[in-house]
């Protein structure tokens, strides 16, 4: 099996928590021409009225003005990690066990497979928990 996981750079916003309070983000960016592979969003659990709006990839300069012109900036947190390779049942289980068992605790995790292949983003609390979940993915590619 074949396995990759690398880090993604995330920029992040406020959102109103409202209709259209994601897609006024959104726009200002697909206008600059970026091409964005995440894209996630909530509610705050401790402002009344507001989300947060955190997205990835922005290249050049112009989609990075364009962000920042949508009041959106770098985060260095949560540390999001772009995982892809080869799709077989169970692994996510295996993997995510394999993580539990090495201390490592989660902040978020998406995946979805399609033709064999999956790809998700794994979050973690720090720098050190996301490059051990690295070298055990990359164990268990090698299994």
């Amino acid at each position: 099996m074949s396995f990759k996981m690398q880090r993604v750079h995330v920029f992040h916003a406020e959102v109103e928590d409202k209709p259209g309070g994601i897609a006024v983000k959104l726009k200002k960016l697909a206008e600059a021409g970026a091409h964005l592979e995440y894209i996630y969003s909530q509610r705050s659990d401790t402002k009344p009225g507001v989300g947060d709006l955190y997205v990835a990839p922005l290249h050049g300069n112009g989609e990075i003005a364009a962000a920042r012109a949508a009041g959106m900036h770098e985060v260095s947190e949560p540390i999001v990690m772009r995982v892809e390779g080869d799709d077989k049942a169970g692994l996510s289980g295996r993997l995510t066990q394999a993580w539990e068992m090495a201390g490592l605790n989660l902040h978020g995790l998406v995946l979805s497979a399609i033709a064999g292949k999956f790809l998700g983003y794994a979050t973690f609390d720090t720098v050190a928990d996301a490059n051990r979940a690295a070298t055990i993915l990359a164990e268990l590619g090698t299994a």
